[in-house]
């Protein structure tokens, strides 16, 4: 009857499930097989294997050599924290100079103003110089950026993404050369350059900082399965940004060529870009704008 039927189903599904306990027990015990692994990947990741004195945190980093004959797998590297920076770019550092020295990744600038050790870390899109390793837990994931090609270990294939963003032709464009409406002029009658009120100057923020280090796009499902067709956030976010700039006389032009249906509105609103961006901008508001823009362009 049915105030006993879930006691009854309760039951069954123990009795079900008790040969699969036990089976499971011995794969459990031998720890996961999901990756192949390097010897150092065998050490324990427990708190408590810590040797006195030392805070270890096991690294598992993405491994992948192009010219080797091996499949994609994890390496697994300790490092004693209090002889390493706060940054997992620094825990990078630290095992390409001390460990493995084959380890390869993207960096420059270590201060998250070029874009190039964007990965994958305990996953989330983010720069690796502005990482902070998390001291409470004993190990940190490490991977290149989703759903992109990969060069070797955590450095991904950027050429479709630089690629698409050349096609928004990026740079100020002036129709009427000889214009002189809004430009400071030499003594020579050359152009200096093109004036703008700081009104106009304020709506270029939260744009003109994207650094195209590509984890928004990288993060957006959207971008995974039509990344040969849709532009992703990064590059969308960099053409409204054209667009609304007051100095650029090309405004219709940009406007029609993002108007399709694979280019921009494969866009779903699903937020990811914004909630992963390393330097706090909002991709998913100017692909709204873009699509406002776009509206008002097509009924007038």
């Amino acid at each position: 009857c049915p105030p006993r039927y879930p006691q009854a189903m309760a039951g069954l599904l123990g009795r079900l499930a008790a040969p699969l306990r036990t089976a499971a027990r011995p794969l459990l015990a031998g720890g996961a097989r999901g990756f192949r692994t390097t010897g150092v990947a065998s050490l324990k990741l427990q708190p408590e294997a810590n040797v006195e004195g030392k805070r270890i945190k096991y690294f598992q980093i993405y491994r992948w050599d192009p010219e080797g004959s091996s499949k994609p797998y994890v390496a697994t590297y300790p490092i004693d924290m209090a002889e390493c920076g706060p940054m997992v770019l620094d825990a990078l550092l630290k095992i390409k100079n001390e460990q493995d020295p084959s380890l390869t990744f993207r960096r420059s600038c270590r201060e998250g103003i070029c874009g190039s050790c964007a990965m994958n870390i305990d996953g989330v899109n983010t720069l690796a110089c502005l990482a902070r390793i998390d001291p409470k837990t004993p190990k940190c994931q490490v991977y290149p950026l989703p759903h992109m090609y990969v060069v070797k270990d955590l450095v991904p294939d950027m050429t479709n993404f630089y690629a698409q963003y050349k096609t928004i032709e990026p740079w100020l464009q002036v129709e009427d050369e000889t214009s002189t409406a809004n430009k400071a002029i030499e003594e020579d009658g050359t152009v200096k350059e093109n004036l703008q009120n700081k009104k106009d100057r304020e709506v270029l923020d939260g744009m003109y900082e994207c650094i195209l280090c590509a984890c928004c796009s990288t993060s957006c499902p959207s971008y995974w399965w039509n990344s040969e067709a849709y532009l992703g956030p990064a590059v969308l976010m960099q053409a409204y940004r054209w667009i609304a700039d007051s100095r650029d006389e090309s405004k219709a032009k940009r406007i029609e060529f993002l108007d399709d249906s694979m280019k921009l509105y494969r866009c779903h609103t699903i937020m990811n870009c914004t909630k992963t961006c390393p330097k706090g901008l909002n991709p998913g508001l100017a692909i709204a704008r873009i699509k406002q823009v776009v509206l008002t362009h097509n009924l007038s």
